[in-house]
């Protein structure tokens, strides 16, 4: 096999223009386009690898025996594993030129295939609370997620705001924050809660806001629309909620019900 000669300085040079297009494309065919995007990616890898390994006479040498077929085979195995690890991002950045979207986002929206999108019924609270407000700076950094925010929403049966009112309160839309507690993201998912959602980088903001509110729109239909112990619930656990049959009596769950349902009210003006 010739070796593929590959100056490797901006990997994403060869694909920056590729024109975004405004299609909106079915979950078959995102799939069917990512697996593309993945197949390039992992092509582009294996040039890479022969291209390094070319002055050594390949991976196994120019003098071992069947070396061109051991070569061939690895550096297959080896770019496939490299592109599945996300290692350069070039499948990523082919995927969101193509549909204009995030890979990330379609890998949660496979997890979570089958979720109801339908509106959820959340009964009122009638209980008076201490008016608070956000602030400027967490509301602009807010601002930054309305798109996943509202793809979150509509994928759960969520009202928008309501997601905003918990970011604002979990992390005043900081999305790198991090609790004591190792709580972490925007709507501040422990690494075992976001293992269950399919949550694989709580940092990452497309990942954290859907797995976020599918924990939200869980815990809204556990509790049967009861906003407050959802709430409870999604601070304190489930089950201190039906431990108390409502909100526990934590001065910490308290303050986060009312900061949330605070920051609705203003929210919905």
């Amino acid at each position: 096999m010739n070796n593929v000669n590959l100056k490797i300085t901006n990997q994403a040079k060869h694909i920056s223009g590729t024109p975004e297009s405004g299609k909106k494309y079915s979950s078959q065919e995102k799939e069917k386009i990512a697996n593309a995007a993945r197949e390039f990616e992992s092509l582009m890898t294996t040039m890479m690898i022969q291209s390094m390994t070319k002055s050594s006479g390949g991976l196994f040498g120019s003098e071992g025996f069947g070396g061109e077929y051991f070569d061939t085979m690895f550096e297959s195995k080896i770019a496939s594993f490299m592109s599945k690890s996300r290692t350069f991002g070039i499948a990523d950045q082919v995927y969101r030129n193509v549909t204009g979207e995030e890979l990330s986002q379609l890998r949660i929206e496979s997890k979570h295939e089958g979720i109801s999108a339908k509106p959820i019924r959340i009964e009122n609270s009638s209980a008076d609370r201490t008016k608070m407000s956000p602030s400027i700076g967490s509301l602009n950094r807010l601002d930054k997620f309305k798109n996943i925010i509202q793809s979150a929403s509509q994928k759960y049966g969520l009202n928008e705001n309501l997601v905003k009112s918990v970011i604002l309160t979990e992390s005043a839309a900081n999305p790198r924050a991090v609790s004591t507690a190792n709580a972490k993201g925007l709507m501040q998912l422990m690494d075992a809660t976001a293992r269950d959602l399919g949550v694989i980088n709580s940092f990452d903001p497309v990942q954290n806001i859907h797995g976020g509110s599918k924990y939200l729109a869980q815990m809204i239909n556990k509790f049967g629309g009861n906003l407050e112990k959802a709430l409870a619930a999604y601070n304190a656990g489930p089950a201190n909620v039906e431990k108390f049959n409502g909100i526990p009596p934590f001065k910490e769950t308290k303050n986060y019900v009312n900061r949330v349902l605070s920051y609705l009210n203003y929210l919905e003006g």
